[in-house]
């Protein structure tokens, strides 16, 4: 076990959200203000699901890697498919995270207007039931957080449903990550000190040690979830929209003590991002004469991840 102190961040239930909205809210919005994380427990994703995803997960990254490879989508951005072991790098990094990772993304109709800016899926041949259980926790991932963005807008003050309108159809991303076994002089970490780009993540599997945040007085401090609950933190976009109320903070997954080295961590986080053509524009509320705007400017969801995407080698300029 890693040997870093623990972060306290409060574990929540969801379950009362219907009980005690405004309480939920608060407390949600509480330990978002003081972490940029919170730990929400019975999140209403059916667990069978879940076991049945890990299955699928594991066989998948077990495939030969000519095969995955296959599914690597060249000059895509890693928007979907395979994006293979050493290429993501986070941002100001001198060294490329120890991963490898397959992006599901939301399956839109024929003609819809965000085709343009929202990849196609692409599903590999096997592990056989692979598209249909991850279409399904997709939808699931989804309805959770359309959950927690409601228990937001009523922190910041908003109406309940503020944030529907600008995650309908949104570009979210289910990344399936394995961190596969590394030797001890292993050169970088399994994920370098980032921030997430988008509005929330809702991460599943990381119960297992290694995921730490870098608390406001400069110590990393680890993140240890209960059995099956779920890590949520705020991305960019939403501290941007909230003016920096609600801080992304910097985190980070290390590399496990010697004896752990030789196991393969799996994780599930799920991107939560706005529509395309969503304007990430400062909210009043969160500008007052000790905040003034810290970002005046205006800009599109799409043209933001494009930006943040190409700061961490995803995308070439």
């Amino acid at each position: 076990m890693l040997d870093t102190p623990a972060a306290h961040v409060p574990t929540l239930s969801l379950a009362d959200q219907a009980r005690d909205p405004d309480g939920f809210a608060a407390a949600f919005g509480g330990s978002f203000e003081r972490f940029g994380f919170a730990i929400v427990a019975d999140h209403g994703i059916d667990q069978h699901l879940i076991d049945r995803a890990w299955a699928l997960t594991e066989a998948l990254f077990a495939l030969p890697e000519d095969e995955k490879r296959g599914y690597h989508i060249a000059g895509g951005g890693g928007a979907r498919g395979y994006t293979p072991f050493k290429t993501e790098i986070a941002k100001g990094a001198e060294a490329v995270d120890l991963k490898e990772f397959w992006h599901v993304g939301r399956d839109l109709p024929e003609g819809h207007k965000y085709a343009r800016d929202m990849a196609p899926n692409v599903w590999p041949d096997r592990p056989e039931g692979f598209r249909d259980a991850f279409i399904e926790l997709f939808a699931a991932f989804d309805a959770a957080g359309d959950r927690l963005l409601s228990a937001i807008a009523r922190h910041l003050g908003l109406v309940p449903d503020w944030f529907d309108r600008a995650v309908k159809d949104g570009n979210s991303v289910l990344r399936l990550l394995h961190y596969p076994p590394i030797p001890a002089d292993a050169e970088g970490v399994r994920a370098g000190a980032h921030e997430d780009i988008n509005l929330i993540t809702l991460l599943l599997g990381a119960e297992e040690a290694g995921l730490e945040l870098l608390d406001k007085d400069g110590r990393w401090l680890a993140i240890r979830p209960p059995e099956g609950a779920m890590v949520v933190n705020v991305g960019d976009m939403l501290q941007r929209l909230t003016n920096h109320v609600l801080p992304s903070t910097t985190h980070r997954v290390v590399n496990p003590p010697p004896e752990r080295r030789g196991h393969s961590r799996y994780s599930m986080p799920f991107f939560l991002h706005p529509a395309p053509d969503f304007l990430i524009e400062t909210l009043p509320g969160c500008v007052s004469a000790a905040n003034p705007d810290r970002h005046p400017e205006p800009i599109t969801a799409h043209d933001y991840l494009h930006e943040r995407l190409v700061e961490i080698g995803l995308v070439k300029k």
